[in-house]
């Protein structure tokens, strides 16, 4: 066990735990006796009405006894919210996007994590490749559900060439087992134009569309920075090659619709931009399973927008001010036709609407959520921004203040010389931003 990982960093009051012997900065070592590997163990074991915590302070070891009623939370919170250290990826994708980071940038941005528990806890997509037969058993016997797989192909031996693991190919094998056991998934194909696209597409979404606890299956395109050198060579999909991935999507999403109620398959927002393609009703998304994954969320900001800004009344004391929004290639179109709905029903207010092209990654990145403060700064320094600039917080870093390239957001605010607000990608919050 390493201590680090299990030291006590927060107690609920008026918790089970708040009631007992236990401090901040005490280690649990075990529960009723038995060791935690990682918070799945903390969950289970904690979960009985009578509970004996084995805990370390200060080098002496002791026994707490708790009594609380079944399920209820222990109410502590850790140090490490896995309890244990993050594993790391045995994987070689071909499409991997962490291989095509510059060098410079913080360690921590070169970290590939496929650990099946961030998958529960956190919505990440792991390969599955990494977990042992005696951890599958564990997510089985824990029932912990959805797991979110990264699929990519369901052919073995291309996956094994995708993957470069030769362990690779049994993917079919490891989601069945979960399917059988009546654990929910999701799952998503990265997909590389003349390698997965296609009729290979076509069997992947086959081959999953048989289990019947796969929820949801998202289809994006692969990410191609100007960082490539010495890296598998990927092409970008054009106008034509979107189209035609869009037309397989389609197909199968009313094979699935026919066969279970619902669409299964969905196709990333960028698929659209690049057929020049409008974007699918709301039905289409099935209460927008996939929008972590970057699948309907324009959709979404336009509806909630829409919907927000009828909702408004007439605002008579408004000052007559301008705002600038910053956003990434994808959105812009739709933060323009967002910014004229809006100045048509409060001409008192003027949005400017900039488009910040990815110039550290490449012109090939268009997703608001990997633009540096640099490639900010750069581009809007001898803009008109007005009273304030909003960007979407997806620029920053989840909980921090920085964004990718650890520009900080008041030193962004302080180069632009513009107050920087910032929103949530939801049409409501940015009505409200704007209205503030």
């Amino acid at each position: 066990m390493n201590n680090s990982t299990h030291k006590i960093t927060y107690i609920m009051p008026d918790s089970p735990a708040s009631k007992v012997d236990l401090k901040i900065n005490d280690i649990l070592v075990s529960i009723n006796d038995n060791e935690l590997t990682d918070i799945f163990d903390y969950y289970y074991l904690s979960d009985d009405d009578k509970l004996k915590l084995t805990v370390l302070r200060n080098d002496e070891q002791f026994n707490i006894f708790v009594d609380k009623e079944i399920g209820e939370d222990l109410g502590i919170t850790f140090e490490n919210g896995l309890l244990d250290d993050y594993h790391s990826c045995s994987n070689k994708c071909i499409f991997c996007f962490i291989d095509q980071m510059p060098k410079g940038m913080r360690d921590t941005l070169y970290f590939k994590d496929d650990d099946t528990r961030l998958s529960f806890l956190q919505g990440n997509y792991v390969t599955l490749t990494n977990i042992k037969d005696k951890d599958l058993d564990r997510i089985i016997e824990y029932h912990l559900a959805p797991i979110n797989v990264s699929v990519h192909t369901t052919n073995p031996e291309l996956r094994k060439e995708m993957l470069n693991n030769r362990f690779a190919g049994d993917i079919l094998d490891k989601i069945k087992k979960l399917d059988d056991a009546g654990l929910e998934m999701n799952s998503q194909i990265v997909l590389c134009k003349g390698i997965n696209d296609g009729a290979e597409l076509e069997r992947t979404i086959s081959d999953l569309l048989q289990f019947e606890n796969m929820l949801s299956l998202s289809v994006v395109p692969v990410g191609l920075t100007k960082f490539r050198e010495g890296l598998y060579p990927l092409e970008s999909f054009d106008k034509e090659s979107a189209k035609e991935t869009l037309r397989i999507i389609h197909k199968w999403q009313d094979i699935a619709f026919e066969k279970r109620g619902s669409h299964f398959v969905q196709a990333g927002d960028e698929w659209y931009l690049l057929a020049e393609e409008p974007l699918p009703p709301e039905e289409r998304y099935d209460g927008f399973i996939q929008l972590e994954n970057g699948v309907g969320m324009l959709r979404l900001f336009i509806n909630e927008f829409d919907e927000a800004l009828a909702e408004e009344g007439r605002h008579l004391f408004l000052k007559k001010r301008t705002i600038s929004f910053a956003s990434g290639v994808l959105a812009a179109p739709f933060m323009k036709d967002a910014a004229e709905k809006f100045m048509a029903k409060f001409p008192k207010i003027r949005i400017n609407v900039y488009t910040i092209y990815n110039d550290f990654f490449g012109e090939k990145i268009t997703v608001s959520g990997l633009i540096t403060g640099h490639d900010l700064i750069k581009q809007l320094k001898d803009k008109e921004l007005g009273d304030k600039l909003i960007i979407p917080s997806n620029m920053l870093r989840s909980g921090e203040e920085v964004f990718l390239d650890d520009v900080s957001l008041s030193e962004a605010s302080d180069s632009l010389q513009v107050p920087i607000d910032i929103v949530k990608s939801s049409g409501q919050s940015l009505i409200e931003c704007l209205l503030n």
